[in-house]
């Protein structure tokens, strides 16, 4: 007679965090039936369902409402059979008992851990910002989470100027929805140029000048260093410069200032420089059972803080927690801003690349508002930077992402102007199949083809759920499918 044996207990997986790369995480897992084979638990300390951080600028602005903005339902998570628990602060992380405590005390065990934790807004060293309670100026509003921004939105009623304190990506969408909302609106940056960390000081010319066209005044190389009250009966507050400047105002808005949210693993023994330090597995160079994805990872030396790298260490830990034998390589940087009437997309380190002995062809409108710049070596596009003019950055992403050899020509004809000569000239005409269109999620026309609609599109293929850059594109792509291959089957 055969002695039957108790089942292995299945291992335990835990993630801390429920933004934007762990629920990749969770979807790929899914779709590898990974919840057949192991028990996932994923914890987040925001109240509400996972959303998408980068669109919390089109909410602002009104285009979006905020549950517009999910990725996935709590009923999602409890179909696939996944422990999601919201408004759940993690504590601390016990590696030798393999458990993390929560703030209430409840432990939960794991067998392996995933941080994405994220990043975290650090204040700029601004006098008067915070209260003795240690509160925030009632006029002062963060903006890096949906409480964050309804928040802003509700303060909005009767305010007619804010100061938008970071001439980041983010800073630029704040700015930008607040104008479309009617408020007079100036940036603070205190470099020398807007997106200093991605464009050159050409393209940042463009780029204020284009935004001061808009009616968004710029003040470049100059620090906020005081918020104060107004003497009665002027109204506000004022925020003055370090170039001796003092801007009136009803609001002002953070968006400068971020970092990888460390706290957890460096408390844990974890080895961590600006993020936490992950090899080629994304797991913990200290503890192999630890990995770490998204904003608060750092691999090669590098931390990201853009959705596609979150996406694609996402999808490669999945199939590496799946048992396949994969590794992580790195990720490219791709970035697009997503404001109205501004237009700029990254692709690579231009600087880094150009100081590596790349090759630059560029053109520049300064007229027209454009500036489109190509880092070449050995014939493949290794970064770009254009502002402006985006007619061409679908195919220019295209041979980033596979390296294609050019011809000795074809660098400045990409840098062209796309030419449409009317309605057989549409944009998402002459895409091919296999021409990507959402640059955050990977997705190609081929696969937005295949889908019936919008939300089919969302479900399958998460296009339009990164940055939004490509939702256009997308519609136009489903309008442009034949009538029959419409109907759903």
């Amino acid at each position: 007679m055969t002695e039957s044996r108790p089942a292995a207990p299945r291992p335990r997986l835990v993630v801390v965090g429920c933004g934007m790369a762990a629920t990749r995480l969770v979807e790929e897992l899914v779709g590898r039936r990974a919840c057949e084979r192991m028990d996932i638990t994923v914890l987040g300390d925001e109240p509400v369902a996972p959303y998408n951080r980068i669109l919390l600028s089109a909410v602002l602005e009104g285009v979006h409402r905020a549950d517009a903005l999910n990725l996935r339902s709590p009923a999602w998570y409890a179909e696939q059979g996944v422990d999601l628990r919201l408004g759940t602060r993690v504590l601390a992380v016990d590696r030798e008992r393999r458990d993390v405590m929560l703030v209430d005390g409840t432990l939960v065990g794991y067998d392996v851990l995933v941080l994405a934790t994220g990043s975290i807004p650090s204040l700029p060293p601004i006098r008067g910002l915070v209260r003795m309670d240690g509160s925030l100026h009632p006029a002062v509003h963060a903006f890096r989470s949906m409480a964050d921004c309804e928040r802003l939105v509700a303060a909005l009623p009767g305010r007619r100027r804010a100061v938008v304190v970071g001439g980041g990506l983010l800073g630029l969408q704040v700015a930008r929805a607040l104008g479309v909302r009617g408020v007079e609106t100036e940036i603070v940056e205190g470099a020398e140029r807007l997106l200093h960390r991605q464009i050159d000081p050409a393209a940042g010319r463009i780029l204020t000048r284009d935004l001061r066209r808009l009616g968004v005044a710029v003040y470049t190389g100059a620090r906020a260093v005081r918020l104060h009250e107004q003497d009665p009966p002027v109204d506000g507050v004022a925020l003055r410069l370090d170039n001796g400047v003092t801007l009136d105002t009803d609001l002002v808005v953070l968006t400068a200032g971020g970092r990888p949210s460390t706290a957890l693993a460096r408390a844990a023994g974890l080895e961590v420089r600006r993020g936490i330090v992950v090899d080629d597995r994304l797991a913990s160079v200290t503890d192999p059972a630890v990995h770490a994805i998204g904003d608060c990872a750092e691999h090669s030396g590098r931390t990201t803080g853009f959705v596609p790298p979150a996406w694609d260490q996402a999808r490669v830990l999945a199939r590496i927690l799946c048992g396949e034998p994969v590794t992580y390589d790195g990720s490219r940087i791709v970035a697009r801003l997503r404001a109205t009437d501004l237009d700029v997309a990254v692709l690579g380190d231009a600087a880094a690349e150009t100081a590596a002995g790349g090759e630059v062809v560029e053109v520049a409108n300064p007229v027209a508002g454009s500036h489109r710049r190509l880092v070449v070596r050995e014939g493949r596009i290794v970064a770009a930077t254009l502002v402006g003019d985006l007619s061409q950055v679908g195919l220019i992403t295209q041979h980033f992402d596979r390296q294609t050899v050019l011809g000795l020509h074809e660098p400045g004809r990409l840098l062209m102007p796309e030419r449409r000569g009317g309605a057989a000239d549409s944009v998402v005409g002459p895409l091919p199949d296999d021409a990507e269109v959402c640059a955050c999620a990977g997705v190609s026309a081929g696969r937005i083809r295949a889908c019936s609609s919008l939300d089919q599109v969302r479900d399958t293929t998460r296009a339009t759920t990164g940055c939004g850059g490509c939702a256009d594109t997308v519609r136009q792509l489903l309008a442009a499918r034949p009538a029959a291959a419409a109907v759903p089957s």
